[in-house]
């Protein structure tokens, strides 16, 4: 390009000068042509020779011009034609590099799509999966906090029945069972001090419900997290030391050495104890005269000052803080001879089974609970030492100070007095007249110093009072303005009274969706919609009504901008609707009931919040009904959490009721007769829990529970959504319990009952279907199962049998295919039993594979739990409130 353009204006360039040329030369034949026709004409037709030679000049002249600009045009016109080839073929050249360069980042682009394309798909994995896992940790830090919020109400009402009770003190005795009868782990002495301030305080401030203030709340989740994180460190700990206590002890060392130092170690110890004993004593008996000298001083002191004597209040508080330190000093005692003693018992069952080891055992032998009880006591004794050395670190170091300043006190009036020794013996040696003088001016200048010091007292009261005297004013006025509000509040309520049947006529008219309560109504109004509310005197009503009820008062709240009663009202219906929970924690019908309420209560505070995310399908009439004044997000996610703890109560207390049926129903239960056929010799039917003794279940019972479940959710309007993650999480735990039975049982493990159990597979999936409920999520929970059910209908014998069962058996990990394997058991001549190279075979397959290593599924996990946001069509004003509520205290507005 850059050579046609350079050619491009030399061609220009030559072009001008060719017509510059030609133009000189055709105005100069022209003027010459001109001048000879003048000349002739003034000459006559007969010119000189002379004349026509300059004329035949000329034309030669002339036609050698011609020739120059005919040559100079050929030149130009080669020229030309080679600049116009050369462009001909730069464009075509310049057409094919196009064409490449357009093929190349077609493809570039293609590469980089699919590229983008990829990564973003597997960054969309991991922020789901990361989003997931922090969900989970989040409800379980809220599951967390739901029991320590449990636990305090436990311990709150402990410590008040303890306070109640006349002359009843704690000691070692009665503190060590209330600790080993919680069913909660062991706490630190720190948290139930913490626990007793706290109830120290309420009582002092008198409000009843202060531990559940959003404050306390927050505060409470922090603490929690807290706890989650010491509680990981401490396991931690307590893991590396039982791998270094197995260690301890080398084989090769005869027990009869160990014995030994063990002997020289205790009399070591022994005589160190008595030494720091006898040294702790002779330090108490110092410190208590130093405290006794000095306590006689501040009494004289105070005798002759007037003031009170604060440093015997300190000396008390002082006893009594020692006084408890005795305590927590036998409570040890108590503790440490607990330990030897599990010590000595599982020692006992060491020396007298050596090659057991206790941790093989069952989880209900004897031996594995004095373990566990030994290491809970053992976590125990470690915080409280821990708690009790930072204590007498912190009490020594104060008693240090103390001894400092007594030191720091003596030191001074040991230099005083020697002053006054040194002064007295001057005036000893001066005259009569001299020592009066003397004496005189040392009075005046104690009566001087004396006296200033009197006059910065003065000063430190006169400017105490004026700040006392502002104090006041500002307090009287802050009474006068209640007294004032309070009078004007009473004279409205008498003008709403006396004109309140005309006001609800005129209001029923241009109802705005509102509803106003008095303050003194809210106990009322929290005791009749939440606390003593039953959901089937809703029935027939609008599903979540309470919701909606709830919304409106808040709303009016919000419409006079009360903050406090917002707040007022948000945290007794919290602290009503987990009192409801408490009392009915194993009533299906009333939790579900609850959360639906909560979520809708959630859901109308997000609607009508004045988000634009949350109004995208408001109505206009909908819109005028969000709030004006105030912003409620942290309630929200105050309720969010209370959803979770609610959605977590529901879903053990379903569990609870579905997991006795699920092994005999699926697994033991004929559901197609006659297929079992003869059961294997060696072996009896055995029942699905000790608990229910022998009780048997079918299919039909737990189909049967599952669609009371389903109706009792839909009638009181929980969302689908949560519908379904509510059978997720039950048809995971019926896939759990049932395929770690299999696990375990070999009576089961046999091609009659993958028959049976694809086949109650089947009716589960089946009874999905009928409920809409049929979703991948959902039927994903029972592939493990499902696969297991294949895998005991499959043939077991060749090669492209166990590449069948390796490509079949995704979900299932390779030590639960072999273990499946090796529990097979045929029950007629027609079966074959799985050969230990089919399994072989198997595994040479699955080696690849990164499994995890547990065998057996846990049927206690729960899925972290989404509350997607599901807005409502009904606006405010279309609700009616029912008369069997009893709230005719509220008026619409």
């Amino acid at each position: 390009m850059a050579f046609m353009v350079y050619w491009n204006k030399e061609f220009k360039m030559l072009s001008e000068q060719l017509s510059a040329i030609t133009s000189t030369h055709v105005t100069e034949v022209e003027k010459l042509k001109e001048e000879l026709a003048c000349y002739q004409q003034s000459q006559g037709v007969d010119s000189s020779p002379q004349l026509q030679e300059e004329v035949e000049s000329l034309r030669t002249e002339l036609q050698r011009a011609h020739s120059e600009r005919k040559v100079l045009e050929d030149a130009h016109t080669r020229e030309k034609d080679e600049l116009r080839k050369r462009v001909a073929d730069l464009e075509q050249e310049n057409a094919l590099l196009k064409d490449e360069k357009e093929q190349l980042n077609n493809q570039i682009l293609c590469q980089s799509k699919d590229e983008l394309a990829q990564t973003s798909v597997e960054e969309n994995l991991l922020m789901k999966k990361e989003l997931e896992e922090e969900r989970s940790r989040y409800q379980n830090l809220v599951k967390e906090y739901s029991r320590l919020e449990q636990r305090y109400d436990n311990l709150r009402d402990e410590m008040t029945i303890i306070k109640q009770t006349p002359g009843h003190r704690r000691n070692p005795s009665n503190q060590s069972s209330l600790e080993s009868d919680s069913n909660y782990p062991s706490i630190s002495t720190s948290e139930v001090g913490d626990a007793e301030d706290a109830l120290q305080q309420v009582e002092e401030i008198g409000l009843e419900k202060a531990a559940m203030d959003l404050t306390v709340f927050l505060k409470l989740q922090k603490r929690v997290r807290e706890l989650e994180q010491e509680r990981k460190k401490l396991q931690v700990q307590l893991e590396k030391k039982e791998q270094q206590d197995s260690k301890k002890i080398p084989a090769e060392r005869p027990s009869s050495d160990l014995d030994v130092d063990q002997d020289a170690d205790l009399a070591y110890n022994s005589l160190k104890r008595q030494e720091l004993e006898s040294e702790n004593k002779k330090l108490k008996n110092e410190l208590n005269e130093l405290r006794k000298a000095v306590a006689d001083q501040a009494s004289e002191h105070s005798a002759a000052h007037g003031t009170p004597d604060s440093y015997c209040l300190l000396l008390n508080q002082l006893k009594l803080a020692h006084e408890e330190l005795e305590v927590r000093k036998e409570e040890v005692l108590i503790l440490r001879t607990q330990i030897v003693s599990a010590d000595q018992r599982r020692l006992a069952g060491k020396g007298s089974e050596p090659n057991i080891n206790a941790r093989t055992s069952w989880p209900n032998s004897e031996k594995h609970v004095d373990q566990e009880d030994a290491i809970e006591a053992y976590h125990g004794v470690c915080q409280t030492n821990r708690l009790l050395e930072a204590q007498l670190q912190a009490q020594s170091r104060e008693h240090g100070e103390e001894v400092e300043g007594l030191k720091a006190q003596v030191q001074a009036l040991k230099e005083e007095m020697d002053e006054q020794q040194q002064t007295f013996c001057q005036t000893l040696l001066l005259s009569p007249e001299a020592q009066l003088e003397f004496g005189i001016q040392q009075e005046l200048s104690r009566l001087t110093n004396e006296n200033l010091d009197l006059k910065e007292l003065v000063e430190k009261l006169e400017k105490n009072e004026r700040k006392l005297k502002k104090q006041l004013k500002i307090y009287m006025k802050k009474v006068q303005d209640l007294e004032a509000a309070q009078a004007l509040a009473q004279s409205e309520r008498r003008r709403h009274e006396l004109n309140r049947q005309v006001t609800v006529q005129r209001k029923e008219k241009d109802f705005q969706g509102m509803l106003e309560y008095h303050k003194e109504d809210e106990a009322l109004l929290i005791r009749n919609l939440v606390t003593d509310l039953k959901p089937q005197a809703l029935a027939g009503t609008v599903p979540c009504l309470p919701a909606y009820i709830l919304y409106m008062c808040i709303r009016h709240a919000d419409y006079v901008n009360d903050d406090l009663k917002v707040h007022s009202l948000l945290t007794s219906t919290i602290n009503g609707i987990k009192k409801v929970l408490k009392k009915h924690n194993d009533d299906f019908e009333m939790t579900s009931f609850w959360l639906s309420n909560t979520c809708r209560f959630l859901h109308c505070l997000k609607q009508y919040s004045g988000d634009e995310g949350f109004m995208t399908q408001n109505t206009a009439k909908q819109n005028e009904h969000c709030l004006k004044n105030f912003d409620l997000t942290e309630y929200r996610q105050v309720l969010s959490d209370l959803s979770i703890q609610i959605y977590q109560q529901l879903i053990k207390i379903s569990e609870g009721l579905l997991q006795p049926m699920t092994v005999s129903a699926m697994l033991e239960n004929e559901s197609i007769q006659g297929l079992s056929g003869v059961k294997p010799t060696g072996y009896r039917k055995r029942t699905s829990s000790l608990a229910d003794g022998d009780k048997s279940y079918c299919l039909e019972a737990i189909i049967r529970q599952m669609n009371s479940f389903h109706t009792v959710m839909c009638d009181q309007g929980l969302d689908p959504e949560i519908i379904l993650q509510v059978f997720k999480q039950l048809f995971y735990m019926i896939n759990a319990v049932t395929l770690n039975n299999l696990l375990l049982r070999k009576d089961v493990c046999s091609w009659s009952t993958g028959m049976q159990l694809r086949y109650n597979i089947s009716q589960l999936e089946e009874w999905l279907r009928g409920r809409n409920l049929h979703q991948r999520e959902v039927v994903e929970t029972m592939e493990p199962l499902i696969q297991a059910a294949q895998l005991l209908q499959l043939k077991k014998k060749s090669p492209e049998d166990a590449e069948a069962i390796c490509s079949l058996c995704t979900a299932l990990s390779t030590q639960q295919i072999v273990k499946i394997l090796n529990l097979y058991t045929p029950l007629n001549e027609f079966e074959e039993r799985v050969t230990v190279a089919f399994i072989r075979t198997i595994q040479a397959q699955l080696q690849e594979r990164n499994d995890p290593q547990h065998l057996l599924l846990d049927f206690k996990h729960m899925f972290p739990v989404l509350f997607p946001f599901n807005p409502s069509s009904l606006t405010m004003d279309s609700i009616h409130i029912p008369a069997c509520l009893n709230l005719e205290f509220l008026s619409e507005v």
